[in-house]
């Protein structure tokens, strides 16, 4: 379904806030009130319905992943690949992410705000642990990290800060075990590049011709080439985005519809309301009624 354009780009950044009931699952670590680092499982990171994961977005804050059971698909940076138990994975804020994770899936999460104060990567990794003491050295950090936030001791943003500098440098130490990346295809090179566009101005209502543009590259072959790598038509790769930005302003704001359908590049609320009744079966009012009732 293609989109109106719509005039200057919109420049909020929608910033993640993590429901936290308890469900099954046992509670989340709240983050400190001043650290911003949070973790939690899996399933408490999808808690609100799976679609946070599995639909392609992007969030303003890094994501480390620790997956101890199961396997699924992922799409990182517009490049999908497989994934499975004692995979560890890092989406630096900005990168496009879509993630099956399923109730046989089990892991946990790390949130840390995009703010320079972890030195961290500046791209995506996927690495494969094996060494059975450096899984145990992460679940540790994990624990440490757990400890620090339920005992809520002194010093503790100092102390959630330094643990999660150790898991930087955990990661960085496996990336260098692990060797350089092979070098990347000239197909996977423009969906990198592809999904670098997508991440700043998917609320525009750019038309895909504008993307492929940008490019240099018809509009065909940047379809073919997205199907390739992501598994997805670059159209659809924007839907998703769309469509993810659209429930998580639905559900966690407050703003009226008129300022969400501006925000992602809609004509009009109206034209945004059929997109909702298209994608979601509902209006966006039922959405939000239907989240703020918590059924």
């Amino acid at each position: 379904m293609t989109r109106t354009a719509h005039g200057d780009k919109p420049r909020a950044v929608i910033r993640e806030t993590l429901d936290v009931a308890a469900n099954s699952q046992p509670a989340p670590v709240q983050p400190h009130a001043t650290s911003g680092i949070q973790v939690m499982t899996l399933a408490q990171l999808t808690l609100g319905g799976p679609w946070q994961l599995e639909q392609l977005h992007v969030r303003d804050h890094h994501l480390f992943l620790w997956i101890t059971r199961g396997q699924g698909r992922i799409l990182l940076h517009g490049l999908r690949r497989g994934y499975g138990a004692h995979n560890a994975i890092f989406v630096p804020a900005g990168k496009l992410l879509s993630m099956e994770a399923g109730r046989h899936v089990q892991g946990q999460a790390l949130v840390i705000p995009a703010d320079g104060r972890v030195n961290l990567p500046d791209r995506t990794h996927q690495l494969r642990i094996q060494d059975g003491l450096a899984q145990a050295e992460l679940t540790g950090l994990f624990d440490d990290l757990r400890r620090e936030i339920h005992e809520n001791r002194p010093l503790l943003t100092e102390a959630l800060t330094a643990v999660a500098s150790l898991v930087s440098i955990w990661l960085r130490r496996q990336m260098q075990i692990a060797g350089p990346a092979g070098r990347a295809t000239a197909a996977e090179r423009i969906v990198r590049r592809f999904s670098d566009l997508l991440s700043e101005d998917f609320r525009s209502g750019r038309p895909m011709a504008a993307y492929a543009e940008d490019l240099d590259i018809t509009p065909t072959h940047l379809t073919r080439v997205c199907r390739q790598c992501a598994g997805l038509t670059a159209a659809d790769m924007l839907n998703q985005m769309i469509q993810h930005e659209a429930r998580t302003l639905l559900t966690r704001s407050d703003l009226p519809m008129n300022e969400i359908a501006d925000r992602l590049g809609f004509g009009s609320a109206a034209y945004f309301s059929r997109f909702s009744q298209q994608h979601f079966g509902a209006a966006p009012s039922q959405i939000r009624k239907t989240a703020q009732h918590g059924s």
